[in-house]
């Protein structure tokens, strides 16, 4: 502009030694100039306003995606690679901005080229950022699965404790219980979650027969009230032999028989001296086939009183 003012200011002064013709050329030059000038000027604005459009989305993005978190190592790779590519993006669209600055002043066909080079990365960058956004979505997908995967491992480890803290407290109550048939054929034990009685036959029969004796009727009486009550419970009383076989033509006649008779004999003595639940009990026979100790037969010969609690709503959590 100044040296507009400056052509115009010295025409002025030499307006009567230049001629008319001179002067019109240097005021359609001037105009010329201007309208060029006016053309890059608008032209650069244009480009730069785009560009600036292509760093701000560039700017939104990188602050509105949140750094995933590896979920899988799978998901992490591809996180990482498109982010490289993303950030790469980003560097050549800074490099555009460079090379344009330096081709302001180029023909046409050149802007137009690097323009079109633009829109291409533009739409490249589009295409990684929702590349990225459905990443994140399915990794918050599987956030909120591993939530929910963790709440319920949550809920059955706090209800395992729950039982484990019962069963111990159980055992405790009927070890109390059986306390005066310590060292006379009885033991309490606590395996694998569930309690363990285990009566010899000494203390409840006579040989062969299938008659509680007094003694052992006692220690059954007080075992079926020290868990009376309790319906959460699942008691099996099982009925053991040794090996040596019966010849009898009455009942019993064999182990089978003999182990059968004998846990339903204690099972009706729990229900007959006791308020127990008739429904929490099962009877049950092994004959030979299970001894604890192949070099004493008179351990063979026991009852076993099994009592687990019961496992419903642990199945039923674990199978939602």
């Amino acid at each position: 502009m100044r040296l507009i003012l400056g052509v115009l200011t010295l025409v002025i002064g030499l307006g009567s030694c230049v001629p008319a013709k001179k002067y019109n050329d240097l005021l359609a030059k001037e105009q010329n100039c201007s309208e060029e000038l006016k053309k890059y000027k608008t032209s650069s604005l244009d480009y730069e306003a785009q560009l600036k459009t292509v760093q701000t989305r560039a700017n939104l993005m990188q602050k509105d995606i949140t750094q995933l978190k590896s979920d899988t190592t799978e998901l992490g790779k591809s996180y990482r690679s498109l982010q490289a590519k993303y950030q790469q993006a980003i560097s050549m669209g800074a490099s555009f901005e460079k090379q344009l600055d330096k081709i302001k002043d180029s023909d046409a066909k050149h802007l137009a080229r690097m323009r079109a080079d633009l829109e291409a990365k533009i739409i490249e960058t589009q295409r990684k950022e929702d590349a990225l956004l459905s990443l994140e979505k399915e990794l918050k997908n599987k956030q909120v699965l591993l939530a929910d995967r963790e709440q319920r491992v949550a809920e059955l480890e706090e209800m395992i404790s729950r039982q484990e803290m019962a069963v111990k407290a159980l055992e405790s109550k009927i070890a109390q219980a059986l306390r005066g048939f310590e060292n006379k054929g009885l033991k309490v034990e606590e395996r694998n979650g569930k309690i363990y009685v285990s009566l010899e036959a000494k203390l409840l029969f006579a040989s062969g027969s299938t008659f509680v004796e007094a003694e052992g009727r006692k220690a059954i009486i007080q075992l079926a009230r020290a868990i009376e009550g309790d319906d959460q419970l699942e008691i099996i009383v099982e009925g053991h032999t040794d090996t040596d076989r019966l010849a009898s033509g009455t009942h019993p006649k064999n182990n089978w028989e003999l182990s059968v008779l004998r846990a339903t004999s204690v099972v009706g003595i729990m229900t007959e001296n006791t308020d127990i639940n008739p429904a929490i009990l099962s009877a049950s026979g092994r004959s030979q086939y299970h001894p604890v100790d192949a070099n004493d037969k008179s351990k063979n010969r026991r009852i076993e009183v099994i009592i687990a609690p019961r496992l419903d709503a642990l199945f039923e959590l674990i199978s939602k």
